[in-house]
């Protein structure tokens, strides 16, 4: 028997004329397939599952065209069928009696769905049941209820299908979500005059400048402590220290035991070191902040004022 010419799928021109030629591929009769099928099964007799596998591919082809919705190449449509064609031949059973094209069918189906769930979106998705039911049904059932593709669908909608394919509400707005595709983040808003998608993100961390005022502000609070400690006699900072800066705070048992004092003591030196520390620390900002405005008022005197009176462009 000769073999179908290789043909490219790779454009419209080239699947038309594959198309063209699978149309005069020669049916099998029953009593054929079934011949075939045993030699197939009993001998792996290549030839038998060739005839086989080419008097089936107007079935893959058939199959192929119910999914030309979803926008893939039907290159690889026909390609993903034909792969589960001849994944059926190697597991059909011809002594069950019924025919190839029944069987068939269901592992075309399959290899395309999966196909077409694996290419659909970068996000994978389809992968319970009632996912993979959803996405093959709900543009079919959204055609029937006049609802427009690109928009939500009406509460009572939701509903309607969800009852039908015996899927929860909430799995029904989602896969319908997600039936648009990918979006790029550059798109346009829809319904409005400008904008694109990426300007509704949140931004999970602060802003630079927000990162840098606060870097500085601890680096001057860090300053400020250093600064103060001094106030502090050599006690009251060890007490302080192993208090209120220390990772792992000591207790003020420990810190009696050092000392040589009761932990009344302790708490009372603890006390009056921090009221020091906070007051040395206010002292200072203060400091600083007169030194600001100081140097920005030097600075604003510097700045040259024209005369009133002057003629503006004169010499």
């Amino acid at each position: 028997m000769p073999r179908p010419a290789t043909t490219n799928l790779s454009s419209e021109i080239g699947l038309r004329r594959y198309l063209d030629a699978i149309k005069h591929l020669p049916m099998l009769t029953q009593e054929q397939e079934q011949s075939l099928a045993k030699c197939w099964r009993e001998h792996n007799d290549l030839e038998a599952a060739h005839r086989l596998v080419v008097s089936h591919l107007r079935l893959v082809a058939k199959v192929a065209m119910r999914y030309r919705g979803y926008r893939l190449p039907m290159s690889e449509i026909i390609s993903e069928g034909s792969i589960g064609l001849v994944k059926a031949i190697n597991r059909f059973e011809p002594e069950r009696g019924f025919r190839l094209a029944t069987y068939a069918v269901w592992w075309i189906k399959a290899a395309i769905q999966e196909y077409v769930l694996r290419s659909w979106s970068l996000v994978k998705m389809g992968t319970t049941p009632n996912q993979r039911k959803l996405f093959f049904n709900l543009r079919q059932l959204k055609a029937r209820l006049a609802a427009l593709e690109d928009y939500d669908l009406h509460s009572d909608q939701v509903e309607f299908i969800a009852n039908k394919l015996g899927v929860t509400e909430q799995e029904v707005v989602y896969m319908n979500s997600r039936m648009s595709g990918d979006t790029s983040l550059n798109a346009p808003l829809r319904g409005r005059a400008e904008g694109e998608w990426q300007d509704l993100l949140v931004e999970g961390e602060d802003n630079q400048e927000h990162k840098l005022v606060q870097i500085e502000e601890a680096s001057n609070r860090h300053r400020a402590l250093v600064d103060s400690l001094g106030v502090l006699n050599e006690r009251e900072q060890r007490v302080l220290e192993a208090r209120r800066l220390a990772d792992n705070p000591r207790s003020l048992a420990d810190l009696s035991s050092e000392f040589g004092v009761s932990r009344e003591r302790v708490r009372q030196i603890e006390v009056r070191a921090f009221e020091k520390l906070q007051n040395a620390v206010k002292v200072v900002y203060a400091k600083r902040d007169a030194m600001r405005r100081r140097t920005h008022d030097l600075g604003v005197a510097s700045i040259p004022h024209p005369d009133p009176g002057a003629s503006w462009g004169s010499p």
